[in-house]
This record gives structure tokens, C-alpha cells and sequence, in this order.
């Protein structure tokens, strides 16, 4: 039975400049690499080397202070700076500065396992852990933590492989070569959970990709070709198109037996346990009709985005903006300076003639255009109403915090109201107003 989600849409796809384009390496290596301390879903991680350090290729320099995942350092050289720099998410993170001596010397901190069949569940989740893997999606979930916290609650997984975002195509050129290196990711995942089956959900837009992925699917691994449709990498849609299940309203993959690993990220689990290597660089595609050279590139981490733009030939005319991943759901930079972090498969810049169409937002006409495209259900025309009369405890009981933040209600919008930079702001008030309710209750209890 072929089964769907609700709502999405069809953007334009412009997967056609990258697509067919083999991974390089870097043709200049940078000369500093900047490492932010904060890659990851959780708490900032804390500097575990000094200003003058010598570092090698996979040392720790990061160590997570809570939930999160440690830093490896992705070249060799000497640590130059702890300091504030500009961060790709906007505003200032502390990082570490590490200049390149350019001679790549590895000394990884980890022990690579080829017999990883007779490592036990919990010897995997360490390896991952000290791998400082996370969600290469860019969500940026430590993947140890839910692997921990899904044991004996998931009895499927999938690996997320559909890269719905236009432009980009990092993951379809590691499918197509490197593909075997998920696939043992995978089966190493399906050890730990003590599963026998899983799923690799690739859109058919990619039919080599699913072509390559069939042909090395081996014991319990199913390669399932998804009708392309924005956002079909959403998590919650990608278990509903492929087990029919529907996470509920605040709930997590988990509670419906569910667990969604990227594609890379199966890759780097893979590479982590087996080759012993920490996670210190990954594929972006850098792309857009602003650039002369799109590609696709293997970067370490902390690469500056204007040293990415310098390798894809410079910009061929003044770019419209410069985004942080694709035009659906990437975040716009302020600062090409700023440096790559684990969640960053693309770097995108669009020509005015790319960009949304350039019109002032009008008043909102009541269509109802994104109540039908949402994926998630929900009344973006309302829970824009409450944001803007900055009605908090509103516009949460219209299951607010559900939005995924996929962008689909912004691309139908005929009125081109900004819905999804208002839910972004209204999700910032509306934890702020529970931390602060949060906090009056603890300080009126001890009054009591």
C-alpha cells in the first residue's frame, strides 16, 4: 500500500547544477579553520585545549557540558584563539581557532573495530558518542542520546535519504559513492536497536541513487522510493509515508516505535566504528546561480563560508543572499566569514531572479493556501494572528510548537506574509514566558 502525508508542496528543484557533479577536496585547503563550540542540539560545548596546543586531525577539543556531543579538531596545526566568533546561525559563538599547518596529521583518539559484530549495544553507543556524532541533517540531535533513549521503545528504523530541499545534493552524491558506507551504517544502527529490518527513504527524483542504494541493500535493508514532495525529509513525514504511523502533537519518533538517522549521519556511524574515525568534516553542495563553479565539495569543519565561496569560483554576480543550507529552510548569512558546523550540507547563493519574488508583504487575504499545504495540521493563518497581537498562551494552544519550521506556508502565500519568521519568534516568547513562569512558581513554592 502506497501511503502519504498531508499537505507539501513542489518547489522548483534546481538539483541540476550539483547533481552530477562527483565529490571533490578542497583545491586550497583554509588556512584557519574555526571550530564553534556549539555544532549540535544542546548546550555549548566547553574548550578542552589552549591558546599555543598543538592538535592533530581527530583530537578532542570540545567537551560537551551537557546535552551534546565533544569537538574534534578537523586539521592539524596550532590552536591560534578561544574567542567569540561570528557563528552561521547568527550573532557571536565561542570557538576555538585552529591554523592549518597543512600537513593533515591524524592521530585519532578512537579504535577502529572491522569485527564490530562482536561489540555489544552499549560499546557501539560509547564509540558514537566519543565520535561526537550528531544529526547531519541539520537538526543537530546528538545520536548517541537517541540511540539511548530509543532501545527497547523503536522496532523501526529509517534512514532518511529523500534531501527534499531544492539545490541541494550532498546525500545523492554520497548514495552514489559511498553508499556502501551506509549501508553498514545501518546495520551497525539495526545492531544496536536489535533490529532485523530497516528502511532508506529516497525520493524518485533520484532514481540512480535508488538504483545504486537496491543493488547494495543486504540483510533487512529496504530501499523505498518516495514520491517527491516537500518536506518529505521532515522526520514526522518521512514515518508517516513509510509505516502509515502519525507521531502525535508533541511527541517524538519514538513514540510510535520510530527512529530517522540521516544518510550521512549512518555514513559517519559507520566510519566511527568501524574506521575509528570522529566525526570532522562532511559533503556540502555549494550552489546557486550567483556562483560560477557549483559543486560539491567534502569540507572540514570550520571552514569560513567566504573560503567555500573562493572554491566554487567567486560569486559571477552580486548574490541576492547567502543562505545556510537550501531556500526552504535555510537560515540567510550575515557574515561570510562565518565557518561550516556538522549540520551544514549546503551553502546557497541565489540571484535576485532566484530569490522570492520581491513584493512588501501585504494583508493577509484569508485564503486558506497554507492551512492546506501544512504537513503538521495546523492553522498557520491563525497562529499568525495570535503572534502578531503577541497572544503567547494563543497562539501555543494552536499547537505552535508543532510547526517544523519546513517553510511550505511562506512559498504558497500569495499575500508573502513572513508566517515563518513569525512562528520563529513566537516559539522565542513563548519558552521565554515558560522559563519565566517556571521560575516564579519554584520562587513561590519556597515562599510557602
Amino acid at each position: 500500500m502506497k501511503l502519504s502525508f498531508y499537505g507539501g508542496v513542489h518547489p522548483k528543484e534546481h538539483k541540476e547544477l550539483t547533481c552530477a557533479k562527483a565529490v571533490e577536496s578542497l583545491r586550497k585547503a583554509p588556512a584557519q579553520v574555526t571550530l564553534s563550540m556549539s555544532m549540535h542540539v544542546g548546550a555549548p560545548c566547553a574548550p578542552v585545549v589552549q591558546v599555543g596546543d598543538q592538535v592533530t586531525v581527530g583530537q578532542k577539543i570540545a567537551a560537551p557540558t551537557g546535552l551534546g556531543a565533544p569537538i574534534h579538531a578537523s586539521v592539524s596545526g596550532k590552536v591560534v584563539a578561544i574567542e567569540p566568533r561570528p557563528s552561521c546561525g547568527g550573532g557571536k559563538m565561542m570557538a576555538v581557532v585552529i591554523e592549518n599547518d597543512f600537513q593533515d596529521t591524524f592521530a585519532s583518539e578512537l579504535t577502529p573495530h572491522p569485527d564490530y559484530d562482536a561489540l555489544a549495544p552499549e560499546e557501539i553507543i560509547d564509540i558514537i558518542k566519543e565520535a561526537g556524532i550528531t544529526g547531519m541533517g541539520g537538526a543537530g540531535f546528538p545520536t548517541h542520546v537517541k540511540i539511548s533513549s530509543g532501545i527497547g521503545k523503536v522496532d523501526t528504523l529509517i534512514v532518511n535519504a529523500a534531501e527534499c530541499e531544492p539545490y541541494l545534493t550532498s546525500d545523492h552524491r554520497l548514495m552514489l559513492e559511498e553508499g556502501e558506507w551506509i549501508i553498514k551504517g545501518v546495520k551497525i544502527l539495526m545492531k544496536t536497536f536489535g533490529l532485523d529490518k530497516a528502511y532508506i527513504g529516497i525520493e524518485d527524483n533520484k532514481p540512480d541513487a535508488i538504483e545504486k542504494m537496491r543493488a547494495l541493500a543486504e540483510g533487512g535493508v529496504e530501499v523505498v522510493a518516495c514520491r517527491t514532495r516537500y518536506p518529505q525529509g521532515a522526520e514526522k513525514q518521512l514515518i508517516q509515508r513509510i509505516t502509515g504511523r502519525e507521531v502525535p502533537p508533541g511527541g517524538l519518533p519514538a513514540h510510535v516505535g520510530c527512529a530517522v538517522f540521516n544518510a550521512s549521519t549512518a555514513a559517519a556511524v559507520y566510519d566511527a566504528v568501524a574506521e575509528g574515525k570522529p566525526l570532522t568534516r562532511r559533503i556540502v553542495t555549494l550552489t546557486g546561480g550567483a556562483l560560477n563553479e557549483p559543486k560539491n565539495v567534502l569540507v572540514p569543519f570550520g571552514t569560513p563560508i567566504a573560503h567555500l565561496i573562493e572554491e566554487a569560483g567567486g560569486f559571477r554576480e552580486t548574490p541576492d543572499r547567502v543562505l545556510v543550507g537550501g531556500p526552504m529552510m535555510g537560515i540567510a548569512v550575515y557574515d561570510l566569514s562565518a565557518c561550516t558546523i556538522k549540520g551544514n550540507n549546503g551553502i546557497l547563493c541565489m540571484t535576485r531572479a532566484e530569490a522570492a519574488e520581491h513584493v512588501d508583504a501585504a494583508a493577509c487575504i484569508r485564503c486558506g493556501r497554507c492551512v492546506n499545504v501544512c504537513p503538521m495540521h495546523l492553522t498557520p493563518v491563525y497562529m499568525h494572528l495570535y503572534t502578531e497581537k503577541r497572544m503567547w498562551d494563543e497562539a501555543e494552544a494552536m499547537n505552535l510548537m508543532d510547526c517544523i519550521e519546513c517553510g511550505s506556508c511562506n512559498y504558497i502565500c500569495p499575500a508573502r506574509v513572513p508566517l515563518v519568521q513569525s512562528f520563529r519568534m513566537a516559539k522565542f516568547e513563548i519558552r521565554t514566558l515558560a522559563m519565566k513562569r517556571k521560575a516564579e512558581a519554584e520562587k513561590e513554592a519556597k515562599k510557602a
